[in-house]
């Protein structure tokens, strides 16, 4: 198991950052809290009631890396990576590794900011980011950006969805070191909710039959993201509204009422 890994949060990849500013922030209320320009991609940073936070992945200067480009035209919009800290980046590598993972994308140039990957081929349908960062990073707010909505939605957890739960777990719980907190079944699919010392939290979600919702969002692949799960304090008493990832962002969205 990775010593004190976090997770920190979910990325989402879109054509241009102003595409994702109305859902995220005009209607979820999420904050700016960081972002520019890099090699490949710009990153965005919002981060809801919680404390959880989506990063939002825009193509830039692709001609020196089309990374993101090429996921783009591949995929289309939607999830990316999930990423999680790490104190010391170097001995989560050897951990990994030792649990038959083979990291790519390995870079320690920087001490500020040292990162490696596990492909989705091993990381149950996802590319899972593992960096260890210096402080943190703020900077002023693009322009354009809506006003958030005011309270703001907290991002209770990401459900992924798997082939094999155990499988999932071998990852998230054993590699990973999510905590169980919770298990249930529902919708022809088991789920078991895992979370880290922050507001990050996943909620592994496998199909008990082949006609499940949770089957057909698999499509026969080891894992895929299936879900972003909010609670929206100005959603009226009633049963979730579900957005369809073809409706915004590439992702479905799970919008809750507060309980109780």
């Amino acid at each position: 198991m990775i010593d004190a890994a976090d997770l920190d949060h979910v990325a989402v990849a879109v054509e241009r950052w102003d595409d994702a500013w109305p859902c995220l922030v005009g209607e979820l209320g999420g904050r700016w809290v960081s972002g520019g320009e890099s090699i490949g991609f710009a990153p965005g940073q919002i981060e809801f009631a919680n404390g959880m936070r989506v990063e939002v992945l825009a193509p830039a200067n692709v001609e020196q890396n089309d990374f993101l480009r090429r996921f783009l035209d591949t995929s289309g919009t939607g999830p990316h990576h999930l990423t999680f800290k790490v104190p010391d980046l170097t001995a989560a590598l050897a951990e990994a590794e030792a649990a038959g993972f083979d990291p790519v994308g390995v870079d320690l140039r920087d001490p500020t900011w040292k990162e490696a990957f596990l492909h989705p081929r091993q990381a149950r349908g996802v590319v899972v980011q593992l960096a260890e960062a210096e402080g943190g990073w703020q900077s002023p707010a693009p322009p354009g950006l809506p006003e958030p909505a005011d309270p703001p939605s907290s991002l209770d957890h990401v459900a992924h969805a798997v082939a094999d739960l155990d499988d999932g777990l071998d990852l998230f719980a054993g590699l990973l070191g999510g905590e169980e907190r919770d298990r249930g079944e529902d919708e022809g699919a088991r789920w078991v909710e895992l979370s880290w010392p922050g507001p990050g939290r996943i909620r592994l979600v496998a199909p008990t039959t082949s006609s499940s919702p949770v089957a057909t969002v698999l499509a026969r692949r080891r894992g895929r993201v299936h879900s972003l799960a909010f609670t929206v304090p100005s959603l009226p008493a009633g049963p979730p509204r579900v957005v369809e990832p073809s409706e915004v962002l590439g992702v479905r969205l799970v919008l809750r009422p507060p309980s109780g």
